[in-house]
């Protein structure tokens, strides 16, 4: 599998608020679109490690390590 040499991070002004905020607690809800912002593919960090999260051609999410 190739691993993205470089992944650009989101800035905080580019992630949109849900139309509704989420009860108490509960997860916030981000939209793909608001995450893949027009990609089919975008590299996540965490905890040090590089995931890859993309869109299949059925409209589907596959996130792979």
């Amino acid at each position: 599998m190739n691993r993205p040499t470089t992944s650009t991070p989101v800035a905080t002004s580019q992630v949109t608020a849900p139309a509704t905020a989420p009860a108490s607690g509960a997860a916030p809800v981000l939209s793909s679109q608001t995450v893949l912002q027009g990609r089919s593919q975008v590299a996540i960090e965490h905890n040090g490690a590089v995931y890859r999260l993309q869109t299949t051609r059925q409209g589907k999410l596959i996130l792979t390590k």
